[in-house]
């Protein structure tokens, strides 16, 4: 999974799989779910990121990640 923020939109855009999106619905007003062809969530966009989300911080609990990547 991979977080992408986006200043120039405020957008932040969460990867949730390595896979194209083939469909995009949006589910309220400014949050977008990108569907793969099975049908499966694939991508998250979130218009007005900052307005809606706290951005300074990052917690994780329990995840079962094997690396942890800085970029």
């Amino acid at each position: 999974m991979k977080l992408h923020y986006y200043p120039e939109t405020d957008s932040l855009y969460i990867d949730l799989v390595d896979r194209p999106g083939v469909e995009a619905r949006e589910i309220v007003d400014g949050l977008v779910v990108d569907f793969d062809a099975d049908g499966n969530a694939v991508g998250i966009d979130i218009d007005r990121a900052s307005a809606k989300l706290d951005l300074t911080t990052l917690e994780t609990a329990s995840l079962p990640a094997l690396s942890l990547k800085m970029a």
